[in-house]
């Protein structure tokens, strides 16, 4: 079956077998004084930002030897990931690329994982893992890891002069490791092919409209998938410019479109929020030059949704669904208001979705656990093999975790995650209808919906909201009602907090934030970690 789904994406123009170097450089040919890159005050020509490489791509080589090795690069959106990424391409190596935020105990774990031969990462001076926990995190891999920081066009090695004596090379099914949000326990090192990437970045272009003049603006991190697929993945697949900003500012995201014509990007809620409330004194609508605004990494309210099309009113935004392991749904320009509200769209061409009905039976509509197979999803989890076998289902068919309801036309809409159900009295409760009720009180910044500890019920809905103004439970309990989310949906406990735990891609930790919210309220009666305050009731339900 594996061999006759290839030769099918092979036959549809999916999987090509043409690597992103070699489609770099021929765009380099093609133009090579068109703009590749573009990060604060640095401006790269396509030829520069090849010949940089290039002699970045030496520098590993006399580090790594000329074996087919893992190289992590942990640097935030500069020059140097991108000149990094496509260096460690030229040498033959593979990139692994976690976000700069990464725990050391989370460092530790992958590198046990991926063996690299070199960590590339800022250093002390940019915003990256300290010094010291990466460097103890090679200390403890398996085998001896080069530890280099970047500064400028050069590497600073701290680790081994000379590359230990390795017999076993990353196999060529391996083009690029990236690690999953690690929302619910330690990360896993997604595998992907260059055709898995490679079609997903043909389809987006095909399905937005994109070519070499599509300016990329990129604010997600380089070190989450988003940010690695749909930004410096795409723009040099495309040959197009790529726009990065490293530290999120919104009014410095909107001059950034604005001056470089950006006309796409991919990014999680918090980012289309901040750009909504973000003030425009400009001659022509918010992010005018913005043809489309995916938004992922988190669940979309639709009262933000509705919102945006008054805010940026040449900007077509749309929910994105995808996981580092690949897939990606979007909504298209056919698709109704209703639609892009209440649901993520369709899967991108060749992609089958299915639910898991009763007895694990695979259907193409109604409701369950979602999975997935196609030309853009992944092909293991690296140094995990068995954890990867346990998620396949029939023919192929990768369980996703994600809990989903799939129309007769094709559209999906996510209801939860199984691991995020509350369990109520013996009775699965999703948190996504709750959440989208109160995400549209005027008051509210943002809310997530976690299950708290009852003795009787086994747990309690609880909303935690992040709000402009003090809020009580008896207030969001009416505006709920006034929204007509279902009684059985009321939250029962209310918590107001200053801030979210949230993963790199924005997505909020809900494990992290119950463990901590609970914790606090157990030994304090309150939870001041957090900066929040709490209030709860049993109403009869």
């Amino acid at each position: 079956m594996v061999d006759d789904m290839a030769e099918r994406y092979r036959l549809a123009g999916w999987w090509t077998g043409r690597p992103l170097i070699d489609r770099f450089e021929a765009h380099v040919a093609e133009g090579p004084g068109e703009l590749a890159l573009v990060s604060g005050n640095s401006v790269l020509s396509r030829s520069e930002l090849w010949q940089a490489a290039g002699e970045s791509a030496e520098e590993i080589r006399s580090v790594v030897g000329g074996n087919r090795r893992v190289v992590v690069i942990q640097l935030p959106n500069c020059t140097a990931w991108v000149v990094m990424f496509l260096a460690a391409l030229r040498a033959g190596c593979v990139p692994a690329t976690p976000p700069v935020t990464m725990p050391e105990a989370h460092l530790d774990h992958i590198f046990h994982l991926i063996d690299p031969a070199l960590v590339v990462y800022a250093g002390r001076n940019r915003r990256a893992s300290a010094d010291e926990a990466i460097q103890r995190a090679a200390t403890g891999a398996a085998t001896g890891v080069a530890v280099a920081t970047r500064d400028g066009t050069l590497l600073s090695v701290h680790g081994p002069a000379a590359p230990p004596d390795r017999t076993v090379e990353v196999p060529d099914t391996t083009a690029h490791l990236m690690f999953t949000s690690s929302t619910t326990g330690p990360p896993k090192a997604v595998s992907h092919t260059e055709d898995s990437l490679g079609a997903l970045n043909l389809q987006f272009a095909e399905r937005f409209g994109l070519n070499h003049r599509t300016a990329v603006f990129m604010p997600s991190p380089l070190g989450h998938s988003v940010g690695a697929i749909h930004g410096a993945r795409l723009s040099l697949f495309l040959g197009a410019p790529l726009i990065l900003q490293d530290r999120w500012d919104a009014s410095a995201a909107l001059d950034l479109v604005a001056r470089h014509r950006a006309a796409f990007t991919a990014a999680a809620t918090p980012f289309l929020v901040d750009l909504a409330d973000a003030e425009w004194h400009g001659r022509e609508p918010k992010l005018a030059p913005l043809r489309s605004f995916l938004c992922g990494g988190a669940q979309v309210p639709p009262v933000l949704l509705r919102r945006c099309r008054t805010e940026f009113p040449n900007t077509f935004v749309t929910p994105l669904w995808g996981m580092t392991e690949g897939g990606l749904t979007t909504c298209v320009a056919s698709s109704t208001p209703g639609q892009v509200e209440n649901t993520v769209g369709v899967g991108l061409p060749g992609l089958e979705l299915r639910t898991l009905g009763t007895g694990m039976r695979l259907q193409t509509c109604g409701e369950g656990e979602l999975a997935m197979r196609g030309p853009g999803v992944f092909n293991g989890y690296y140094g995990q093999p068995q954890l990867y076998a346990e998620h396949i289902i029939g023919d192929g068919f990768f369980r996703t975790g994600d809990l989903a309801h799939i129309d007769s036309d094709g559209y999906v809409a996510i209801t939860g995650r199984l691991k995020d159900l509350i369990i109520r009295a013996g009775v699965n409760i999703s948190p996504v209808e709750t959440e989208n009720a109160i995400a549209a009180h005027p008051d509210v910044v943002a809310v997530a919906v976690i299950g708290w500890p009852d003795e009787r019920l086994g747990e309690r809905i609880c909303a935690v909201v992040q709000a402009r103004a003090p809020l009580s439970l008896d207030d969001v309990v009416t505006f709920c009602a006034a929204q007509d989310l279902p009684r059985r949906h009321w939250p029962e406990r209310l918590v107001q907090v200053d801030h979210f735990p949230r993963t790199a891609a924005g997505k909020v930790r809900k494990q992290q934030l119950r463990d901590e919210l609970v914790n606090a309220t157990a030994s304090t009666a309150a939870v001041a970690g957090l900066g929040g305050s709490g209030s709860d009731r049993g109403p009869d339900r």
